[in-house]
């Protein structure tokens, strides 16, 4: 199979090609994020969408809206659907509630410690053909799959084991993250992105579940929540960058091919400009004494990992396409030595 990367010489010829035209824009389209304007994901995505422009020589133009400015983050689904936005750029887990395969697929905690095992696997893989699998019967098209990297874990208390999450009030999104924080002994509270500043400044929350260490740092929530833990080791969230599907259908291949091309570019950028953050504002926080930086042990992110494994094959079991996706990803874990030889966290043995 062909492996799709970003290359800046397939970027080159289509810029060539396309040739920067100066009529207007044949496709004028909307996409929502799920980030406020002030982060550095949602700069990202605005910059995507201006390569898309660029690579199109002007044929495509898409506003990239924060999150919230059309529809709330888990309506976005439908309103692509309807008509409503023309696509969005987000986190799957927001529509677990509409199929428990989005919150696997969006998320699936404690699988990758590489977020470039995850691109492969997507591009690679067969894992952008479940999603689309997934999602095309809701009327939308993944055009291609990105993550920003793994996250870290603002804290209020010192987490040294995953004896210490026990009671812990830690933010989590609806899903999987929440049922593997709670099956950890923490007490996930489900608020939304914009909530989670407020939320450790008050002590609504404890910890949070939220984006990478420099967002975190950038945003403040240190301040409050001075014990991160990083590197990531659990969370490692899809960024879904999809479109109406019959708006993908009608379009000619051109113009399809410029847009998974571009979308491949962001993934693979987004991950490497996020890392480069993080590791700047990690030699900065390292610089404040107020701030404890703990990395936990690879005993207890074993641990960790053994918890989440068994939610895999309890998720795996709700219907065909979770059990699909259980099955592709564990085989993929398996062929890249990622994962250990079959044991009593199987699918096909949920008893343990």
């Amino acid at each position: 199979m062909a492996i799709r990367f970003p290359l800046k010489a397939c970027i080159l010829l289509a810029l060539g090609s396309a040739a920067f035209n100066a009529h207007a824009a044949e496709y004028e389209w909307t996409f929502q994020t799920s980030e406020t304007s002030g982060e550095p994901q949602f700069e990202m995505k605005k910059a995507w969408a201006d390569n898309v422009s660029k690579m199109s020589g002007g044929r495509i133009a898409i506003e990239i809206l924060p999150v919230g400015a059309v529809v709330q983050a888990n309506q976005t689904l439908q309103a692509v659907r309807s008509g409503i936005l023309q696509g969005h750029l987000t986190d799957p887990s927001y529509f677990t509630g509409q199929n428990p395969a989005f919150g696997m697929m969006g998320n699936l905690v404690g699988a990758w410690s590489d977020p470039y095992d995850f691109l492969d696997y997507m591009n690679n893989a067969g894992g952008e053909a479940l999603y689309n699998k997934l999602v095309e019967p809701y009327g939308l098209h993944l055009i291609g799959a990105a993550a920003t990297g793994l996250e870290s874990l603002p804290s209020s208390k010192p987490i040294h084991s995953i004896a210490d999450m026990k009671g812990l009030k830690l933010r989590a999104p609806e899903g999987m993250v929440y049922n593997i924080f709670e099956k950890a002994g923490a007490t996930p509270v489900n608020l939304p992105g914009s909530e989670v500043y407020t939320g450790l400044e008050k002590g609504v929350i404890d910890a949070a579940d939220y984006t990478v260490f420099a967002t975190n740092q950038a945003q403040g929530l240190h301040d409050f929540a001075p014990y991160p833990l990083y590197p990531g080791f659990h969370s490692l969230p899809m960024v879904a960058v999809s479109i109406n599907n019959e708006i993908w259908q009608g379009l000619p291949a051109d113009l399809q091919a410029i847009l998974t091309t571009s979308v491949d570019a962001l993934a693979y950028e987004m991950v490497a400009e996020l890392k480069t953050r993080d590791l700047e504002a990690v030699r900065e926080a390292r610089q404040d004494p107020d701030i404890e930086i703990i990395d936990l042990s690879q005993e207890e992110r074993a641990k960790f990992r053994d918890i989440a494994r068994k939610e895999w094959a309890e998720w795996a079991e709700r219907n065909d396409i979770t059990r699909e996706y259980y099955e592709s990803v564990v085989a993929y874990l398996r062929a890249h030595n990622l994962l250990p030889a079959k044991d009593g966290n199987e699918a096909t043995d949920t008893s343990s």
